[in-house]
């Protein structure tokens, strides 16, 4: 059956689930936040970085990802709705041509919005979104370069907007972002665990196939405690932040104990760690405001 025999509707729904809608604030609030902060104005910089990093960056993420991972995702029970698309494989080449047809037009207008230094960032950016999934390189099957990988899809597009925003780079803001990759390759080091069945079955590597659930639990727990510590040198109220981690220490640490056997056990860590999102990124909105408010005069 041919990929012509779809229809637009369920062409549509699968992208959508692969896509992953639930994610999509995560990496455009950084940069539309890192952007608005830097420059006090709406402008169309601001709006056209925000939708690309809200949906076309986020298809191109998980669509890229869910073709690449095809094998693997038909061994994983967890795979559909917010974990992501088991795709058919007629939708594999249409995924891939919206991902790109979607990303265009929104590159071309931060391109010309943008100077070298711009462009060179957002190449990275994209360059490690592709890379994650696809060969050669298929970064995600290289351990400990697929958690640093995965942080850089989440940290960037806040210093894309930093430096589309020709922001002043200080030591601090430097802190911030370290902070930020620090949370996001505990994230992936934690989202990993919950894989490792599959991900063997599958023949791909992980941090969390190579060093073991256990491990890998642990190494995320020490992450999250490095980012909350990170936050605690940066400007008033910046160090508040630190209280931030907490929540996600709480939810990782009762599966401290799991074994490569039981490590299907943290997806019910996984499905409380998405709604923690939402807890951090309130506070870490309202850390924001209060700091512009501080910040500015009268």
């Amino acid at each position: 059956m041919s990929a012509s025999s779809l229809s637009a509707a369920r062409v549509t729904r699968e992208l959508l689930v692969s896509s992953r809608p639930v994610s999509w604030i995560n990496t455009a609030y950084p940069f539309a936040a890192a952007y608005l902060l830097t420059t006090q104005r709406i402008d169309v910089a601001l709006v056209v970085g925000t939708i690309f990093f809200l949906v076309p960056y986020n298809l191109a993420m998980y669509g890229i990802n869910d073709v690449f991972d095809y094998e693997s995702d038909l061994r994983n029970p967890r795979k559909g709705g917010a974990h992501g698309a088991v795709l058919d494989r007629r939708m594999h080449g249409i995924t891939l041509w919206a991902a790109a047809v979607s990303c265009l037009p929104f590159l071309v207008v931060l391109v010309v919005l943008g100077d070298p230094l711009s462009w060179l960032v957002l190449a990275a950016s994209l360059f490690f979104v592709v890379f994650y999934s696809a060969p050669p390189l298929r970064l995600k099957e290289r351990p400990f370069a697929d958690s640093v990988t995965s942080s850089i899809h989440f940290f960037s597009p806040a210093v894309y907007g930093l430096v589309l925003a020709g922001a002043t780079w200080t030591w601090q803001l430097a802190a911030i972002i370290a902070a930020f990759a620090l949370w996001g390759v505990a994230s992936h080091a934690f989202g990993a665990v919950q894989d490792v069945a599959a991900d063997r079955s599958a023949g791909i590597s992980s941090i969390a196939t190579a060093r073991g659930a256990r491990w890998t639990v642990w190494f995320a727990m020490a992450c999250y405690t490095l980012a909350g510590l990170t936050m605690l040198v940066t400007a008033w109220p910046g160090p508040l932040a630190a209280l931030l981690v907490l929540p996600y220490l709480v939810v990782v640490w009762p599966y401290r104990t799991v074994t490569d056997a039981t490590a299907e056990r943290a997806t019910a860590g996984w499905r409380r760690f998405l709604w923690v999102n939402q807890l951090a990124g309130f506070g870490a909105t309202m850390l924001l405001i209060w700091w512009s408010l501080i910040r500015t005069p009268g």
